[in-house]
């Protein structure tokens, strides 16, 4: 009698484990749908669209720098432009390492590709090799810094702010 007691107990005690792996299995990973663009100069809504737009873009880089400027209207814009581009042609005078990530974007599409074409002025040919560039805006600002960035040897992706 003991031991059927045993067995009893045992097989009640591994039921709900048993039942927990089987929902596991059944678990579907379902993808969150895209961030909209902001129709306003929010900084908040842009940077999680921004954000939105880098994770799914972000492939197999190992380290992801984001550049991205407030809107035009702003406090301090100027400041801001300029830190911003002293970072980011440090960031590119050093040079790439493989597996890196540039993303630009922001409210103002043509500033940004302002940013990024100036950033990438004094890259050295080829010394960006493994890096990708990924610009974030307006059809009309996409040749424009594809032109500039494909000398460096980073490969260029654009991505439509829509």
């Amino acid at each position: 009698m003991k031991m059927s007691t045993r067995l009893i107990l045992a097989a009640c005690l591994t039921l709900p484990v048993l039942a927990a792996c089987q929902k596991e299995e059944a678990t579907e990973v379902v993808e969150a749908a895209p961030v909209a663009k902001p129709t306003t100069s929010d900084e908040n809504a842009w940077a999680e669209y921004l954000t939105d737009i880098v994770k799914r873009n972000v492939g197999d880089a190992s380290s992801v720098y984001l550049y991205t400027l407030p809107a035009a209207d702003s406090a301090d814009y100027e400041g801001e432009y300029q830190r911003q581009l002293e970072k980011a042609q440090t960031d590119v005078m050093r040079g790439g390492v493989s597996g890196t990530l540039l993303a630009y974007g922001s409210p103002d599409s043509a500033k940004t590709a302002d940013l990024a074409v100036a950033s990438f002025e004094m890259a050295q040919s080829g010394s960006m090799k493994g890096v990708r560039v990924l610009f974030i805006g307006d059809n009309a600002d996409f040749a424009r810094v594809k032109t500039a960035v494909e000398p460096s040897g980073a490969v260029f992706q654009f991505v439509e702010a829509k």
